[in-house]
């Protein structure tokens, strides 16, 4: 479950939902490659700053809900779990790397989409369209008094 980071200047809650295929789109996680991204992803947590919410493979692509600070851009959290994954992976189940020429685990592109703690879409449009409102009604009313 995602948590308030207090850090020096700030206190953040960022999610990114991250959907990164497998290069060729070849169908490479099963059971074993999953338990062994799973942990990989773990020691990324430990070293980083970011952390795996929720993960879950289907045969040809990832999902990651991570949860991150201010100072790390998505590009930056795709390229270091990218880069650490796919060499792991490579080490601990070398027939993923059979399945694939070239070396490379994860396609060149990758999805991402912020995810909100509090609300969807619709509740933060709403709620940032009416900032102010309440202030210009009453300022308004004041002014007809006089």
């Amino acid at each position: 479950m995602s948590e308030y980071v207090h850090n020096s200047h700030n206190v953040s809650v960022l999610l990114y939902h991250f959907v990164c295929p497998a290069k060729y789109r070849r169908v490479i996680f099963n059971d074993e490659v999953d338990n062994a991204l799973l942990e990989v992803c773990d020691e990324i947590s430990k070293r980083y700053d970011f952390n795996f919410i929720e993960m879950g493979a289907d045969k040809d692509h990832v999902h990651f809900l991570i949860q991150s600070i201010p100072r790390i851009s998505p590009s930056q959290i795709m390229k270091t779990v990218k880069s650490i994954t796919s060499r792991e992976i490579f080490k601990k189940c070398p027939e993923v790397k059979k399945k694939l020429w070239g070396g490379e685990l994860w396609s060149d592109g990758y999805f991402v989409s912020t995810v909100g703690k509090h609300g969807n879409e619709k509740q933060i449009e709403q709620y940032v369209k009416n900032q102010g409102k309440a202030y210009t009604k009453m300022h308004s009313e004041q002014l007809r008094l006089f």
